[in-house]
């Protein structure tokens, strides 16, 4: 039986939370853009699971939920992509949270459109916002799970990542949702390693 995340109580209240992070940028112009591919799937997390973004704190939107007896922050970084650390350092910090315990979700131009790649550390690749995160954690020792957007062939990268998804890559956003859930479900579950070695080049 499938388990969701909910508001119930996590039977150890002390319990270290793991912060899962969707990057984005704020604002209705952006919402369908191929850049906010990590708040669609941070969205399509809460909306399954019955929690809302009903909190801002450091400048991020945030919802709260237990998850196999796991508490889990969901944020929204509210900077800005290439801002993006200055919201999320606080939110580690200010929860005390360890740098295992934290998921980054956010596009890559270099995986075909739709493919999932899952990493336990590595640099920015050149995303602005993992540059903001990098420098603003001083490591780029934590997990991260990257959504294929594809690379165009005219090669107008900055036009093809803030487009929004065509109509055929809307309809193929719910598969996708759903393979990047069951990915952190494992990560949460079975850790880093067993995501990656499962969910890879899906």
């Amino acid at each position: 039986m499938r388990r969701h995340l909910g508001r119930e109580q996590a039977k150890d209240t002390d319990a270290t939370r793991k912060l899962i992070a969707g990057l984005g940028n704020p604002g209705v112009q952006y919402l369908r853009n191929r850049h906010n591919v990590g708040f669609l799937a941070l969205d399509h997390l809460a909306e399954l699971n019955h929690l809302n973004f009903a909190r801002r704190r450091f400048n991020a939107l945030l919802a709260e939920g237990v998850f196999d007896d796991q508490r889990l922050l969901l944020a929204k970084p509210q900077t800005f992509m290439n801002a993006s650390g200055s919201a999320l350092a606080k939110l580690v910090a200010f929860n005390r949270i360890p740098t295992r315990d934290i998921i980054v979700i956010y596009d890559d131009l270099d995986l075909p459109f739709g493919k999932i790649r899952v990493r336990a550390r590595g640099s920015a690749g050149g995303h602005h916002g993992m540059e903001s995160i990098i420098n603003a954690l001083g490591t780029s020792d934590f997990p991260r799970l990257r959504i294929g957007i594809g690379r165009p062939a005219s090669r107008e990268d900055i036009g093809h990542v803030l487009g929004n998804f065509s109509e055929e890559e809307e309809r193929a956003l719910e598969e996708i949702f759903a393979r990047v859930e069951n990915a952190l479900r494992v990560w949460l579950n079975e850790g880093i390693e067993k995501a990656m070695s499962l969910f890879n080049g899906q």
